[in-house]
């Protein structure tokens, strides 16, 4: 299967009869994702703004073709060396060559096989993206094999929101600690900047402290112009976790489904205008990234591997990885039509076999197909508190 150039780089492209998927061919990234519901095409993941410019030499792989959603291995920025190991931002997944290998047609799915051989820890990862006629939904399947020691992982979706303040409406199933980043995460002194205070913990997404002492609403955005935040909210245990986004005025709901034993906690990275050093250049606005993840925040692996306070309070935040026991790490997007009544998601739950009921505050309630079978990882590998 030849990729071709999309958005301004090597992609390959496949598609059922309710999605068109794109995934680079450098860093695995997805993006461009069109849903087709109800005679309309929905785009809902962001892609970076300076796809088609010229940038500096020394600008990351990762960066050249930011968009959609990748899978990091370890997660975050890995700016210290972990027991020799020098990693890149999210790791070599998220910046190397993948490999093609296969395209398989089985009934109504389609499944795009990948595979990368990581250098800095030597191991394999295997990527399947299946697409089914009849579903407006992406089933991800990560399977990392060969590698030994601990491990942080997990997936950087990110959202474009409509420009108007307000025009999504962010909700994740119930969480027992939410935190702000507990460390700096912009610096004004090179043109960042954050409005949350932080460190600060929370309970609820809509009341938030912010850096001025006042309190924040962060289940309604765009919101904050101007700023860049990150926060952290770790799952409850349950037989799936979710995160959700409705687009009222748009009709859809976009969300992701997860197994927290594998994925742990959710990072929002709030991004709107709060960087103006190359290449955001205060341009990158309106993105949401909802990140699923075991680690300790963005920090890296060195950060999550090592002792941290999220541990002490039980929330995994690395995985010791057996190199005779892959790890295999399955992940759900989709999107679903709404009624005008739907405002923010409420939960999310089994219907029946083959399909999810999406329900929301106001009462309303959509059904949609979904294959909840997916997400039961049969990897043996430990996430570790």
């Amino acid at each position: 299967m030849t990729p071709s150039v999309v958005a301004g780089t090597s992609a390959w492209r496949i598609s059922s009869d309710c999605v068109e998927l794109c995934t680079t061919e450098i860093g695995g990234h997805l993006g461009p994702v069109t849903f087709m519901v109800r005679n309309r095409r929905i785009q809902p993941f962001a892609i970076a703004p300076w796809q088609r410019e010229i940038l500096p030499r020394e600008t990351p792989p990762i960066l050249r073709v930011l968009r959609g959603d990748f899978f990091c291995l370890p997660f975050g920025g890995n700016g210290s060396p972990f027991r020799g190991e020098r990693h890149p931002v999210h790791g070599e997944t998220a910046n190397e060559r993948w490999q093609f290998r296969d395209l398989i047609v089985e009934g109504p799915a389609r499944t795009l096989h990948l595979s990368l051989d990581t250098d800095e820890r030597p191991g394999r990862v295997d990527k399947k993206l299946t697409l089914i006629n009849g579903q407006t939904v992406i089933y991800a399947q990560d399977i990392v094999s060969g590698m030994r020691g601990p491990m942080c992982f997990g997936h950087h979706a990110m959202l474009h929101f409509p420009d108007r303040p307000n025009s999504g409406l962010v909700s994740t199933s119930p969480f027992r600690f939410g935190q702000v980043l507990p460390l700096p995460f912009e610096n004004p002194a090179q043109g960042g900047y954050s409005a949350l205070k932080m460190g600060s913990e929370f309970r609820s997404l809509d009341k938030v402290k912010t850096a001025d002492g006042s309190v924040t609403d962060l289940s309604r955005y765009p919101a904050r112009r101007g700023f860049e935040d990150l926060v952290l909210v770790a799952s409850r245990p349950r037989r799936f976790a979710w995160n959700a986004v409705v687009f009222p005025q748009e009709r859809y709901v976009y969300f992701a489904l997860r197994d927290p034993a594998v994925l742990a906690s959710t990072i929002l990275w709030i991004s709107n205008g709060g960087r103006h050093y190359a290449p955001w250049n205060g341009r990158h606005v309106n993105i949401l990234g909802i990140q699923d993840v075991t680690a300790y925040f963005h920090v890296g692996l060195a950060e999550s591997a090592g002792r941290n306070h999220l541990q002490q309070q039980g929330i995994p935040t690395f995985i010791d990885m057996n190199p005779n026991r892959p790890l295999e790490v399955n992940y759900i997007m989709g999107i679903a039509p709404i009624p005008a009544d739907f405002d923010h998601v409420a939960d999310i739950c089994h219907a029946k076999a083959g399909v999810i009921e999406i329900r929301s505050r106001s009462g309303a309630a959509v059904r949609t197909q979904v294959d909840l079978k997916f997400l039961r990882s049969r990897s043996a590998a430990k996430s570790k508190a």
